[in-house]
């Protein structure tokens, strides 16, 4: 019962007794009236409170950051004593909360809609829905929350590259493409006996013991990924607010490289130093490729560890790679030391500083660790806040950008 409920009950008690008191006959059917209309209310809004099914519908075409979208929200129910007036509470994650009418549509159908507007990027969940449901004159009303698991997935907006600052060759090479391109390497299949003749390096010498005869590994030829992106989501280094903080920037700039590397036919995996460190392998604009949009989309800063600690172990898939870049705003001495590691046994590398200082509109500071790795052959682009991303990917003033950090 709502404040005009109890307040409309007691105006009728009140005619009532003044009628009794008075004997005015006339008072009696407004007395009446007023008393019942507010049982009557209530039992119409309980009556209408079955359990229905809410869902949301909104284009079909594929949301990305700083779009526009309208949010249909549709009410089911059996069909039966229509609904009295209905409100439904709308929070979608951590964006504005929406009040929608729902209006009858008929057969049981109800539905209202409400704009987001310049949506950020991420994986934004819809709370439960909460409905209000009074009558039309609002004597009474009742409250019911529907829960449906769906969530609005918005996704980074990409830019298209025609060149990569490490197109020239991603590793010591100083400008000469590695002559490497076959994606493959040898797994551990199976063992076999030994065949007079064979070298010793391939004796597996566990079997070798177990058995008591000369044992053999047999290797397969395993496809390798010819490029890995490793995005760094440490929180340490995060500044400027979404959507223009520097992971958010970090985020484009992978998934740039990422789709511009496939466009080129190659085999790529994302990595992505996050709290869940996921990886996405990714060969085509497929379904491989939808999912690592995904990863994308829902990233957070939210690293646990450093990014050094995926490139720890020779079995990481970024480790695998034939070619490495990694997009970070932190330049940690242990990740210098990998990537370093990595380029003086003549393994492919390439780095992209998204500078923090730049979002927070602090001083540059000098990074001589990113000399360290210039100075290895180890190709750098420095990304700053308002910059182009075709640009600032495209090698134009790259040493220049690096000698300035």
């Amino acid at each position: 019962m709502t404040a005009r409920g109890r307040a409309v009950l007691a105006l009728g008690v009140l005619c009532w007794i003044v009628a009794i008191v008075f004997g005015s006959p006339a008072l009696y059917p407004v007395a009446a009236g007023l008393v019942l209309a507010v049982p009557l209310a209530l039992a119409w809004v309980r009556i209408t409170l079955r359990q229905p099914h809410v869902s949301r519908l909104w284009p079909g075409r594929n949301l990305f950051e700083r779009d526009d979208v309208t949010v249909k929200l549709v009410l089911a129910r059996e069909p039966g004593l229509p609904l009295p007036n209905v409100v439904a509470h709308e929070q979608v994650g951590r964006l504005r909360a929406a009040e929608v009418e729902l209006r009858s549509r008929g057969h049981g159908r109800y539905a209202g809609s409400y704009e987001l507007r310049d949506v950020p990027r991420g994986r934004h969940r819809f709370a439960p829905v909460r409905l209000s449901i009074s009558d039309p004159f609002g004597l009474a009303e009742a409250g019911l929350a529907l829960e449906e698991q769906q969530a609005l997935m918005v996704y980074p907006r990409l830019v298209e590259l025609e060149r990569i600052f490490f197109d020239g060759g991603a590793g010591p090479e100083h400008g000469r493409r590695l002559l490497l391109r076959r994606p493959v390497g040898f797994d551990l299949h199976s063992v076999r006996d030994y065949q007079q003749g064979e070298s010793l390096r391939r004796v597996h010498w566990p079997s070798t013991a177990r058995r008591g005869s000369l044992m053999v590994k047999e290797l397969e030829d395993s496809p390798r990924d010819e490029v890995a992106v490793l995005l760094d989501g440490d929180p340490g280094t995060v500044a400027g607010s979404s959507p223009n903080s520097s992971f958010d920037v970090a985020v484009r700039v992978a998934g740039s490289i990422l789709l511009a590397q496939i466009r080129r036919g190659r085999r790529c995996v994302l990595v992505l130093n996050t709290a869940g460190r996921e990886t996405q392998a990714v060969s085509s604009d497929g379904p491989g490729w939808q999912r690592a949009l995904e990863l994308l989309a829902a990233a957070e800063p939210d690293a646990r560890g450093p990014a050094s600690s995926l490139l720890k172990s020779a079995e990481s898939t970024a480790v695998r790679s034939l070619e490495l870049v990694v997009v970070t705003s932190s330049i940690e001495r242990s990740l210098v030391d990998r990537l370093l590691e990595r380029a003086l046994t003549r393994r492919a590398v390439a780095l992209v500083y998204v500078e923090p200082e730049s979002f927070l509109g602090a001083e540059r500071r000098r990074e001589p660790d990113l000399l360290r790795l210039q100075a290895v052959g180890v190709p750098i682009a420095v990304v700053r806040q308002g910059d182009e991303l075709a640009t600032a990917l495209g090698g134009a003033n790259v040493a220049k950008a690096v000698a300035r950090a």
